[in-house]
Order: C-alpha cells, then sequence, then structure tokens
C-alpha cells in the first residue's frame, strides 16, 4: 500500500498544473489573465506548502510514518508551484525586464516578501536530495525550519496582494498559526520530558 502513496499523491498533486493549462487553452481566465494566473499559482503554492507542514503533525497524531514519506515530494511540489506563481510574475507582469527585478523587488514591499519565501523555498528544494541531507548533518534541520518563515511570507505576500478582499489569506493565515503553534507546543512539552522528540 505505501508504494502506491508515492505515484497516487504525485498524480493528484498534478491535477492543479493541469487545470490551469486547461483554463489557459480554453481562455478561461476572465478579463485579466496574468493576474488571476498570478493569484491561483501563488494560492496552490500556499496551500501545497501548508499541507506539507501539516505532515509530521499528521504523523505524531496517527502515528503513521507514511505522511512523513510524502513530505520531500509535496515539498518540491511547493516549490513547483512557487517557480509557476515567479515565472507568471516574470513573464506577464514583468514582461521580461531584466534590468528592473531588482528594482521591482526593493521598491514594492509585497514583491520584496514574495520573493523572501521563494528563495528560502529555493535553498530547501536544492538541499532536498539524501545527499544534500547527509553532507549538512544537523544544519540541514536548521535550514528547514526556515519553512516556517516562508509560510508566514507567503500569507503576508497574499494578504498585500488581495488588499480587500483578505478571506483567503486569513484562512491559510490561521492555518499556519495552528501548524506554528502546534510545532512550539510539541517541543516544548517534549523539552520538559513528556514524550520524545520525533
Amino acid at each position: 500500500m505505501a508504494k502506491l502513496n508515492k505515484p497516487l499523491v504525485f498524480a493528484i498533486a498534478l491535477i492543479p498544473f493541469v487545470l490551469l493549462i486547461s483554463r489557459i487553452l480554453r481562455n478561461d481566465l476572465g478579463p485579466d489573465p496574468a493576474e488571476e494566473l498570478a493569484i491561483e499559482t501563488g494560492e496552490w503554492t500556499l496551500r501545497f506548502l501548508i499541507l506539507t507542514l501539516a505532515l509530521s503533525p499528521l504523523r505524531r497524531i496517527s502515528n503513521k510514518i507514511e505522511f512523513v514519506q510524502l513530505r520531500r515530494m509535496l515539498g518540491l511540489f511547493t516549490f513547483f508551484y512557487a517557480t509557476l506563481h515567479f515565472m507568471v510574475w516574470l513573464t506577464f507582469l514583468l514582461g521580461f525586464r531584466w534590468s528592473d527585478i531588482i528594482e521591482e523587488i526593493i521598491e514594492r514591499p509585497y514583491i520584496t516578501v514574495g520573493f523572501s519565501a521563494y528563495l528560502i523555498l529555493l535553498a530547501l528544494a536544492a538541499t532536498s536530495p539524501k545527499l544534500m541531507v547527509r553532507k549538512l548533518g544537523r544544519n540541514w534541520k536548521r535550514l528547514h525550519r526556515l519553512v516556517y518563515v516562508a509560510s508566514i511570507l507567503g500569507v503576508v505576500h497574499l494578504l498585500w496582494i488581495l488588499r480587500l478582499d483578505i478571506g483567503p489569506a486569513a484562512f491559510y493565515g490561521t492555518l499556519v498559526f495552528l501548524l506554528l503553534g502546534y510545532r512550539f507546543f510539541y517541543y516544548a512539552k517534549a523539552r520538559n520530558g513528556l514524550f520524545p522528540q520525533a
């Protein structure tokens, strides 16, 4: 059963991408296709990021190792959708004006926040192979704890973009807050010896 989990989850994780391609081909992206693509890819990035963060708590609660075995794959899918989001911004909103990238990042705070989150995800994706885990040793765990920083930055980025319609950002922010709260509670209890760290 465990061997079937990864191919199944891989196929399911590709569905949002396939649906986006289908909408593009059908010209079904509304009056502002670039903005719609940016919002959709950004939200899917955040959804996959939150899902990845939820895997460790799910494993502890259910005592099923299968959840952790999916973490690397879903983390890479998070980076995949984040890269799509970045490419939408670069292609449709910035028009491949490479010389303007630095200026945009510096002058627009929501881009600064979003790009910072993307750089964190890039670093995590680059160090996800087992070879890098062995090379970095204990530093690997320290580095990958930045995923929580990326999740907070992602919520702030979305909140800044949506502005008036803060419902989605508030929803994702609540989930991130709960996951961070669970992590803090778990490790506080572990430090007091109430149950072993995992």
